[in-house]
């Protein structure tokens, strides 16, 4: 079929400008080529897409021959199945998904060009994590011993593949905890790559890279790209570096695509996001034509003020500014507290506050930078009886970590906790739950399990591997049992990070270091309590709290969220509190470490502002607790003040309750 895409006149069949704003029309009825779509925060950008594939299908483009790349498959179902209600069922044929979808589909046609048969399996995470397992047992038998969990090392081998940097590079660079242990790390990678190839599989991060390596295939690359007469990408500032080469190569025969995204939200660098896709798009595509979607239907005009004023401070970033299109509301509130005690105080009083003006729970959420912020507040919502959900997945005390160094805690409480126990030697290198249960059976036979372990530890009961780790952790024992009475909770868990959990923290886990802040935090939390029984009573409190949340058939549907601001990207409230806005908690101090760290950290300062429609509270906390019983005053983020200084926030005050 010919057909001719240029920037037509609307047809008569359908006015896309009753539906669309002018910067989103100039958009669906541009011509064809390469196209940079520029959309701010809640700008509607998916409706922009949506109508974009309507267009290409009214104009005559069979749809067989679009390929609509999204993050996620609903995002792709939910946009043709709008398209289906403005053109018709012909829109179904659009090749919508994920890159992983998409890459699937095209290995299954040509996946034997690199030694797979057409009937390869796909690992999910579970099973992939299995077969690297494997791979680590496979180096003990030969007596080449990793202390590694597949957990720990998955990431970084997962991160090399989407960065296209060699694994030992990247480690050096991202994880120097693991450089110890490099040559073994790149050994059992070695033996993953050949197992996976022997047993005909693929993990997720496989699809991609070798959908990449098949386009290096003239032959393949011309008649692949061919089929796709135009190709579309949503949240194009979230590709890697793979996944934008892939995007170049599927749209090299025709040159027909459009990448929509916002460089201003461009925050997962962590996992390999590539601001620099987007950025220098016209580098690699100097013909593409850019367009700017600014007219937000989400926030009001005060709230997109403190957007506005912190974005602009990025020196590498596409300008432009935000435009409301609700009516004006209340300015942003800066509320300066005490410290972490009084700003969840405070967030849980206005809270309760906007519930009896009519606000519902549900309209409310709370961001932070990172989890461990959000620990006080938890404590604080479940003391008042406010029902929330952790969007992040796992509340703050549930998360294994935490669990790990509180079962130590427990130990000492209650010696014969054998829970704690299984816990705690299950983490010994050369202890698996057998061997566990076997010690666990031993020690409870005494009087007083944890004061036989710390004085005669079951060596000859643990093969030769777990021994020094027996031995460290009787000593750890022996100098928690020191005292006639029970250690401080906090001198406690920091003595289990010295005595060889924070060693252990890099081949237990991913994210060994963030892991490591939540229990510096977790000690510091605990400076307030004198004895341990009580520490641990106030954590069983949230803990049954918790489940009535969950059991009970009688408790409210409605509940705040409490969120990371990664995991609240995409998402809004009528009502935000971002919290913990103090340097070196947000900005985070070791993302400030990174190159480009500032600029990203900014972006999401953006983000959770832009989350907010109504009423938006930017907390900072003014001191902190140290270890010891120090007091460390905090800096209000240099984003609270670049606002401040653009006059785009009102300064409250707290009062105390006497």
């Amino acid at each position: 079929m010919k057909y001719r895409l240029t920037a037509a006149p609307v047809p008569e069949s359908f006015r896309y400008e009753e539906h669309l704003n002018p910067e989103q029309l100039s958009v669906v009825m541009a011509g064809a080529g390469a196209l940079l779509v520029i959309a701010g925060a809640g700008t509607g950008k998916t409706r922009t897409l949506t109508y974009r594939v309507a267009r290409l299908v009214e104009l005559g483009v069979p749809p067989g021959r679009i390929a609509l790349c999204t993050f996620t498959n609903k995002a792709a179902q939910e946009m043709l199945a709008r398209a289906d209600a403005l053109v018709g069922a012909r829109s179904r044929e659009v090749h919508g998904g994920t890159f992983h979808h998409l890459a699937n589909r095209l290995l299954r046609e040509w996946g034997t060009r690199l030694g797979y048969s057409e009937g390869y399996t796909i690992l999910d995470e579970e099973d992939a994590r299995d077969l690297l397992g494997a791979c680590i047992a496979e180096r003990e038998r030969k007596g080449r011993a990793l202390t590694l969990r597949a957990a720990a090392l998955s990431p970084p081998i997962s991160l090399a593949v989407n960065s296209r940097t060699p694994l030992d590079q990247l480690i050096l660079r991202r994880f120097p905890e693991l450089c110890p242990v490099l040559p073994e790390i790149l050994e059992v990678a070695r033996l993953y790559r050949e197992r996976k190839q022997k047993n005909n599989v693929m993990d997720f991060d496989d699809l991609l890279h070798n959908l990449r390596e098949l386009l290096e295939d003239d032959t393949v690359r011309r008649e692949v790209a061919s089929r796709f007469e135009h190709v579309l990408v949503d949240e194009y500032q979230d590709t890697n570096r793979l996944q934008a080469e892939i995007v170049d190569l599927l749209a090299s025969a025709h040159r027909n695509l459009m990448v929509v995204g916002d460089d201003a939200q461009s925050i997962y660098g962590f996992r390999g996001a590539e601001p620099g896709n987007i950025l220098n798009f016209s580098e690699r595509w100097p013909e593409a034509t850019m367009f700017q979607l600014t007219i937000n239907y989400r926030s009001t005009p005060q709230i997109l003020d403190v957007a506005n004023a912190c974005i602009r401070c990025n020196r590498n970033q596409v300008k432009k500014d935000l435009q409301a299109s609700r009516p004006p509301g209340e300015r942003a509130a800066l509320v300066p507290v005490r410290d972490s005690s009084m700003e969840a105080a405070f967030v849980a009083q206005r809270v309760l506050d906007l519930v009896g003006e009519g606000q519902p729970l549900d309209q409310m959420a709370v961001l932070y930078r990172a989890h461990f912020q959000s620990m006080e507040l938890q404590l604080e919502l479940t003391r008042r009886k406010i029902p929330f959900r952790v969007r992040s997945g796992v509340r703050f005390f549930e998360q294994a970590h935490i669990k790990d160094v509180l079962a130590y805690l427990r130990l000492l409480a209650n010696p014969h906790d054998e829970l704690s126990w299984l816990r705690v030697l299950n983490l010994q290198p050369g202890i698996g739950r057998g061997g566990a249960l076997e010690l666990f059976r031993h020690l409870n036979t005494f009087a007083d399990p944890v004061g036989e372990f710390a004085t005669r530890p079951p060596l000859e009961r643990v093969g030769a591997r777990a021994r020094e780790a027996v031995r460290k952790t009787a000593e750890l024992f022996a100098r928690l049992r020191s005292q006639p009475d029970l250690p401080a909770p906090s001198a406690a868990i920091t003595e289990v990070l010295a005595g060889g959990y924070r060693e252990l923290l890099p081949s237990l886990y991913e994210n060994a270091a963030t892991r490591g802040e939540d229990l510096d935090h977790l000690a510091e939390y605990a400076q307030r309590f004198s004895d341990l029984p009580g520490f641990l009573s106030e954590l069983n409190l949230l803990a049954s709290f918790a489940a009535e949340t969950i059991l009970l058939a009688d408790q409210p549907t409605e509940r705040l969220t409490l969120s990371t601001v990664h995991q609240a990207k995409g998402l809004e409230w009528k009502v935000v509190f971002v919290i913990g806005l103090s340097e070196s908690l947000f900005p985070h101090a070791r993302a400030m470490q990174e190159p480009g760290g500032e600029e990203e950290e900014r972006r999401l300062f953006y983000v959770a502002v832009t989350r907010a429609a109504r009423e938006l509270y930017l907390l900072v906390p003014q001191v902190a607790d140290r270890p010891g019983g120090r007091r460390a005053l905090l800096r209000p983020s240099r984003f609270v003040d670049e606002v401040q200084r653009a006059g785009a926030v009102e300064r409250w005050t707290v009062e105390e309750a006497s």
